[in-house]
């Protein structure tokens, strides 16, 4: 029997149509995290001409993959999202990343672009990811990590008192994450990670931007919502870790993970704890 869903699924779909009328407002975490990707991208040096962009709040991924020549198709939870960044292909099509509906062997590149902290079966849509790579493909991924949003965690347990609710989801932190693309059968699998650092006058204005990159809480079993009171205090505590500028400094961690899709042209790998390989170096290393 399956597990019962973390995430509720069709909040999640209407969360992320719901953030598209004013993400441009809202969007530095995920251009921070594209704009990497594609960095890391622009190591390697393969064509990868079919690529699967997994998450498209925008068509920034879309228009960057095919000003480099390459043909790309469009999943996200989101309909209107999906709908509309279709890419060349045609219409983008809505899915969850743990049930993906591409047949094995579709694409050369999948890049992942700020949702899998939020997918139910984390190394399910890992193994898929990797079974849609054809042999020697390489994915891409990033996401919001374990060690995110420290200052609003500890506002919200000061806010509600000795029975705090569990407001902010559940995180992979990058160990974890590295584990993981090696039991969903990655070649080469590399997992490190960031942390940005963002400044806030006020809790609710920290909160206004996580609603609007569609990062609210979808838990399946979600607490009851922020009494006046809680929130009042809460954001007090907020306002008490701040700078003498008045302003709160946030974290938000990054998970980057790197992993290709086994082929017998790649080298063997060394024997485990004979060496260790950095991000950069597993990127160059692919040179055609």
């Amino acid at each position: 029997m399956s597990s019962p869903d973390i995430f509720d699924r069709s909040l999640r779909s209407i969360r992320r149509d719901r953030m598209l009328t004013d993400f441009a407002a809202h969007d530095f975490l995920y251009r921070a995290m594209l704009d990497e990707l594609l960095d890391r991208l622009g190591d390697v040096q393969r064509d990868l001409p079919e690529a699967l962009v997994i998450g498209c709040p925008d068509g920034s991924a879309r228009g960057a993959l095919e000003a480099m020549g390459k043909r790309v198709a469009c999943i996200d939870p989101g309909f209107l999202a999906a709908r509309a960044n279709g890419g060349v292909q045609g219409g983008g099509v809505q899915g969850d990343e743990d049930a993906l509906p591409f047949a094995d062997n579709s694409f050369d590149l999948v890049i992942a672009c700020g949702t899998l902290d939020s997918v139910n079966d984390l190394p399910g849509a890992l193994i898929l990811m990797r079974r849609v790579l054809r042999p020697d493909g390489l994915m891409l991924a990033a996401f919001t990590g374990a060690g995110s949003l420290p200052r609003l965690r500890a506002a919200l347990m000061a806010g509600e008192g000795d029975r705090p609710g569990q407001h902010i989801h559940p995180q992979v932190d990058v160990r974890s994450a590295g584990d993981l693309l090696s039991r969903a059968g990655f070649a080469m699998p590399v997992a490190d990670g960031e942390t940005l650092s963002v400044r806030y006058g006020d809790l609710l204005r920290l909160m206004h931007d996580l609603r609007g990159m569609g990062a609210g809480n979808i838990l399946t079993a979600r607490p009851p919502a922020l009494r006046r009171d809680a929130l009042i205090s809460a954001a007090a505590h907020f306002a008490d870790a701040a700078d003498p500028d008045g302003r709160t400094a946030e974290q938000i961690a990054i998970v980057y993970l790197s992993g290709w899709k086994p082929d017998p042209s790649q080298a063997a790998p060394a024997r485990r704890g004979s060496a260790t390989v950095s991000l950069a170096a597993a990127l160059k290393g692919k040179a055609g």
